[in-house]
């Protein structure tokens, strides 16, 4: 099993894709800039990123509502081997007490701090896509796992703030994914206005997800 290590939230989000959307999504790479891309480098790029307060707190929260384990009855535990995986996730090195809600992670301390709450992270992923660091894509996507829950409304709203940062740019994201742990939002963005549909997400595939990611 593989360790915890920044290449979680790629694989992560490369499931949710894969699996809520379309089969098409499993053939893409784990490479940088940007972190998910097709093999010739240039049909599809996806950037991967979070969203949420700067600190460890936060990390870990978000941690604990990804793996689904968090205030999960025992009646919706999804996995006759519960115990055993648990017990490989922890052996991993990724969390400790992970049925309470704690996680060692001071590894990966520097990763956390790299993220900002989501108008400051989508300033800087969208000003950096502008000049060119993700590369030339005939398909540009922003995948970002979001903290805070979102509604419909501040969803549009997130939208509308993306669309008019890139007013003007050469390149820019035409697809912006909205991963707000129980739901998946998904941003179309073409001509000023955005096409979004929601796709929920289930502990139980909360779950499994996290189980293939690690």
């Amino acid at each position: 099993m593989r360790k915890f290590d920044t290449c979680f939230f790629e694989r992560y989000a490369k499931l949710t894709l894969t699996r809520l959307l379309d089969d098409s999504f499993n053939h893409l790479i784990n490479k940088d800039r940007p972190d998910l891309q097709s093999p010739d480098h240039r049909t599809l790029g996806i950037e991967v990123t979070r969203a949420m307060e700067e600190s460890k707190k936060a990390a870990d929260m978000l941690l604990g509502e990804m793996s689904g384990l968090q205030q999960c009855p025992d009646d919706q535990k999804p996995s006759p081997h519960f115990d055993l995986q648990l017990q490989q996730i922890l052996d991993t090195g990724y969390g400790y007490g992970l049925d309470c809600g704690q996680y060692i992670g001071a590894r990966e301390l520097e990763y956390w701090n790299l993220a900002l709450p989501l108008r400051r992270i989508l300033e800087s992923k969208i000003s950096k896509a502008a000049n060119g660091f993700y590369g030339h894509f005939d398909s540009l996507g922003l995948y970002v796992f979001c903290k805070d829950d979102l509604t419909d409304e501040s969803v549009n709203e997130t939208c509308s703030f993306v669309t008019e940062l890139q007013k003007g740019n050469d390149i820019r994201y035409d697809t912006l994914y909205l991963s707000e742990i129980s739901n998946l939002y998904v941003c179309q963005l073409h001509n000023g206005h955005a096409q979004i549909k929601r796709f929920p997400i289930s502990p139980a595939q909360r779950y499994q997800f996290f189980i293939d990611a690690i």
